[in-house]
């Protein structure tokens, strides 16, 4: 989606304020406009070079002084950017966090937290960074809102190479579900609005992170193997022979949302899971059939505190598209997998500057859609229909 900054330049100048009190000083918080400015553009490459000359810099010296050495909150700029993504799209009765993976390729062996792992972007094991990130997605749209950096044990046993990459001496080991845990306890304790949780089997298979959900009475729709054990009998069982072996068994076919080819369908089933006593909640295993190759199944553990529907697991489970949308644009236009850096608290800075463009463009699309603009992939002469609309059209707002 391409910004007509002739048009959004004030809007988006009140959008990149709303972050002003996280930089104690007016030159990183400028830089730090021109480079999301500069990540929304069409440059062809996003990295410090490109972004310090279309800034009109004649060295990236400012750019990488940013990420790496200027006196800024990182954390509490993601803090600011969840609440304004609240206020944009945020919906009590239908929000929901979506739990994701994506890899970042890299030459070398010092940027912080890179090794050879499987990475869905290669679909294979490459040299490369893990960033665990969670977005929040509603009728109104989607965004990332928080990022975590997987830094494997060869990393965290390293005492020195670590310090080399600046990463802080308290930063232990954690798992990608401890990732993910860490960033929905911030969302909860921010107050974001939501009522499920989604993710695929990286984290549906983590029986801590399942539990850490239940004991805070947070629904969830987490993917899960076909051999993940049920504990239906004494000798458990696994997931598929619940799904296939039960005869009350019965497939409705659903659609999962809009495709680029018409409607997402597929046959969907649910099973309820019988709750003990102690614990009186509501758990189903939802399976997902293809149409067109009945031996393609895949499954998911479900939780709620109040009973559900399947036509409600069934859009809790396509909501996961959203995060990969995400992934999508961001490294499309806004940048996301550009940067050129090796430090680890540059990684989040960069990070933080991208999702801050991504969540922009949520923001244009979100306004241009209730002024009733068409869906054409660059914004029109609208007004945007948010808390930005006053800048946007030249006044000058609170």
């Amino acid at each position: 989606m391409d910004i007509d900054f002739s048009h959004w330049g004030p809007g988006f100048d009140a959008y990149m304020a709303e972050f002003a009190g996280r930089f104690p000083r007016v030159e990183p918080r400028r830089r730090a406009s021109s480079y999301v400015r500069g990540l929304l553009s069409e440059l062809e490459r996003k990295n410090g070079w490109t972004l310090a000359e279309g800034a009109g810099d004649k060295t990236p010296d400012g750019m990488q002084r940013l990420l790496n050495a200027s006196p800024w909150d990182e954390g509490g700029v993601r803090d600011d950017l969840r609440e304004i993504i609240t206020n944009a799209i945020g919906d009590k009765e239908k929000g929901i966090l979506v739990v994701d993976e994506t890899g970042f390729l890299k030459k070398g062996k010092k940027s912080a937290g890179v090794a050879r792992m499987y990475t869905g972007t290669a679909g294979k094991t490459e040299n490369c960074q893990i960033g665990v990130f969670l977005a929040y997605t509603s009728p109104s749209g989607h965004a990332l809102i928080d990022r975590e950096l997987y830094l494997p044990a060869t990393w965290t046993n390293d005492p020195d190479r670590s310090s080399a990459a600046g990463i802080p001496d308290d930063v232990k080991f954690a798992t990608k579900y401890q990732l993910a845990q860490r960033m929905i306890e911030r969302t909860r304790a921010a107050g974001t609005p939501f009522t499920w949780i989604t993710a695929d089997e990286v984290y549906g298979q983590a029986e801590p992170l399942r539990d850490y959900l239940e004991n805070e009475k947070i629904s969830y729709v987490l993917a899960v193997r076909r051999t993940e054990k049920v504990a239906l009998t004494p000798n458990s069982s696994s997931t598929a022979e619940v799904v296939v072996g039960a005869p009350e068994t019965q497939w409705q076919r659903i659609s999962a949302g809009e495709g680029t080819k018409g409607p997402r369908l597929s046959d969907w089933s649910m099973i309820q899971i019988p709750s003990s006593l102690n614990r009186p909640d509501h758990r189903y295993i939802l399976a997902r059939r293809s149409i067109d190759d009945p031996t393609d199944l895949a499954y998911y553990f479900c939780y709620s505190d109040k009973p559900a529907t399947l036509q409600e697991l069934v859009h809790v489970a396509a909501s996961r598209w959203t995060v990969e949308e995400c992934f999508q644009t961001g490294k499309n236009e806004a940048g996301l997998d550009h940067y050129q850096v090796r430090d680890y608290t540059a990684w989040y800075r960069h990070m933080t500057l991208s999702m801050i463009a991504l969540a922009f463009l949520t923001i244009v699309r979100s306004a241009e859609e209730k002024r009733g603009s068409s869906t054409r992939t660059t914004a029109s002469s609208h007004s945007p229909a948010t808390k930005y609309d006053d800048y946007s059209t030249g006044s000058s707002g609170p």
